[in-house]
């Protein structure tokens, strides 16, 4: 009777738990549902009509399946391929629509103008005859080779020759970020790093970089060239805001990407997060879901590469390591760089550099109270790298110091000549990688080209809704008041790699 009333308790018990996880999984799926349908109202009330190019894909875009043996000529033959594909394809397009006309896509708009016929969205090389290095520089998610023009003529004015892929997906039509995939984005780097470290001869130094997503893809190769010998090692990883980590909510995209599969040419808005007006001559504003999904399986692979690495004790043989970051950082984040990359690195040669947001007076007033957490977290903690933080001289100073904490634990400051733009609170993710002369994206009064100003310079205002396009996006800074400090940084680290003569 016992052994009956315990198999019994048993059976009630295992009963229960059952239940439990069948409600838990009714309450899941429930909740992946509700999710689903208010996203998809959403897209199909809530965003813009779709034009041409949301819609129109292009054939001759790289895919790692199909040109997996492909050298970087020919990469670079099947990228002019694609160009001409799509030009075909705008030669069809409603050429008087206003979408159109006052679009990236139109030869004659003031974008393309300003932007000199958006030379930039193809991949590039700076070549240099009697060069000291040679650096493969890579984009970042939604923009061009153009982010990496600046940085690139930095290296090459020190004697590097650079090339700048474009990564598969960008520069063409925003339609073609629903169908790449990060494996295209690893083939096609691996194919570029090959073909810079093949001409790299003894004694000339070879560097990797890249901005936001490109920084996640040169890391990543710099990480696999730790353990694969098919791969040169880099000497330098340079990192421009990095993708290290992304918002929980990122994961969301894998759901909503289940709405593609739908066979339904109403539902192809669902492949949109956001369906913007294409203004920009080097960057999208439009994003697709896939496009949040391919950059979070780019940060978990990195991540989960650094953990093994680390764990291997691979990190040790890391190249030195120099990143640039703003402290704040919608985009990306900036914790990510801190505690998943550098808290890993224990060498002085690894720098960090953060961006500190403006304290002058008023404007000190007005920063949010978080934004001094992870300064504050670095500076009181032990570090086994260096770690530059580019601040006010004081908080009613306008004169930006560059504050360094090496490893020992000595601090030294200096001055760098430069001051705080008024009105200007921070730099931020879009900013960086840009001078503030920039003729697309400067800052600085007169920026621009052919009589039109630069988009950092535009400064409109009115009623929400009024235009086609955020205002608060034309209030985001596009360009780096402290440029010539990333400058700097390079000359010295160039200064620091190079091999000393023998005596």
């Amino acid at each position: 009777m016992a052994l009956a009333r315990i198999v019994g308790a048993g059976k009630w018990a295992l009963t229960r738990s059952t239940r439990l996880a069948l409600r838990l999984v009714a309450v899941f799926i429930g909740l992946c549902l509700l999710i689903l349908t208010v996203f998809t109202i959403y897209a199909l009330a809530g965003l813009p009509p779709l034009q041409p190019w949301h819609t129109e894909i292009l054939s001759e875009e790289f895919s790692a399946r199909r040109d997996v043996n492909m050298n970087f000529a020919g990469y670079l033959k099947l990228e002019d391929r694609l160009f001409a594909e799509m030009r075909a394809k705008e030669a069809h397009w409603n050429r008087n629509s206003i979408a159109f006309v006052y679009s990236r896509f139109n030869p004659a708009s003031r974008v393309n103008r300003l932007a000199d016929g958006s030379p930039y969205n193809h991949s590039f090389h700076l070549l240099q005859p009697n060069a000291v290095g040679k650096a493969l520089l890579i984009h970042g998610l939604t923009d061009s080779p153009y982010s990496m023009k600046a940085l690139a003529e930095s290296l090459h004015a020190k004697a590097f020759e650079v090339t700048v892929l474009r990564l598969p997906g960008h520069g063409t039509l925003p339609s073609m970020m629903t169908r790449m995939n990060v494996r295209d984005w690893t083939a096609a780097v691996r194919i570029a790093a090959r073909d810079v470290a093949t001409g790299v001869r003894p004694g000339q130094l070879f560097y990797v970089g890249g901005y936001s997503t490109g920084g996640t893809l040169a890391l990543q190769y710099a990480l696999d060239s730790l353990s694969d010998p098919k791969l040169r090692k880099p000497d330098r990883v340079l990192l421009v805001s990095p993708a290290i980590a992304l918002p929980r909510i990122a994961v969301v995209a894998d759901l909503l990407d289940l709405l593609t599969f739908i066979p339904s040419a109403q539902m192809q808005k669902a492949r949109w997060q956001s369906v913007g007006a294409e203004y920009d001559p080097y960057k999208f504003y439009s994003f697709p879901i896939n496009a949040t999904r391919q950059v979070r399986r780019a940060t978990r692979d990195l991540q989960s590469s650094l953990e093994e690495a680390a764990a291997a004790g691979r990190l040790a043989k890391m190249p030195p390591v120099l990143a640039w970051q703003s402290v704040v950082d919608t985009t990306v984040g900036a914790d990510g760089v801190a505690d998943m990359l550098f808290a890993r690195l224990h060498d002085p040669r690894h720098k960090l550099v953060l961006f500190d947001v403006n304290w002058l007076g008023a404007l000190g007033s007005l920063q949010r109270s978080g934004s001094t957490a992870l300064i504050d977290r670095l500076t009181a903690g032990t570090r086994g790298y260096t770690l530059d933080i580019v601040t006010n001289a004081t908080d009613h100073d306008r004169r930006v110091v560059r504050r360094r904490l090496v490893p020992n634990g000595r601090v030294s400051q200096v001055d760098t000549s430069l001051e705080w733009p008024e009105a200007l609170v921070s730099v931020g993710h879009v900013a960086l990688p840009f001078r503030p002369d920039d003729p697309v994206y400067g800052m600085n009064p007169g920026s621009g080209r052919n009589g039109i100003p630069s988009i950092g310079t535009w400064s409109y205002r009115g009623e929400s809704g009024a235009v086609s396009v955020d205002l608060g996006a034309l209030t985001r800074p596009r360009s780096n008041p402290f440029w010539p400090l990333i400058d700097r940084d390079v000359a010295a680290a160039i200064a620091t790699d190079r091999p000393r003569p023998a005596p």
